[in-house]
């Protein structure tokens, strides 16, 4: 009898915290923080690195092909896309004044 009542005292008392909201927040804040670990820190997240000799090229379509991808060359300007009005600008070279 001595154990039993001492088992059903201390279900009541844990039934009885869980149910605080403290201990709620703490419970999902840990549930929480354990996601973010597994999700920053998981095999998934690792840097896929390439030696200097294969990640450098001097254009993207190098890059492309490299990769395995078809590489098609862009349409020409649509003769219809009419010549932009007034004279011809150089880009600036520091656009912020001072």
């Amino acid at each position: 009898m001595g154990l039993s009542m001492t088992t059903d005292r201390f279900a009541n008392s844990m039934s009885s915290a869980l149910r605080h909201p403290g201990v709620i927040a703490m419970i999902v804040a840990a549930l929480t923080i354990a996601a973010m670990l597994v999700v920053d820190h998981g095999p998934w997240s690792r840097a896929k690195t390439q030696p200097a000799h294969v990640a450098m090229y001097a254009t993207t379509g190098e890059a492309a092909h490299a990769a395995g991808a078809k590489v098609l060359p862009t349409e020409p300007k649509s003769p219809v896309e009419p010549e932009r009005p007034g004279p011809k600008t150089s880009p600036t070279v520091n656009p912020v004044t001072p």
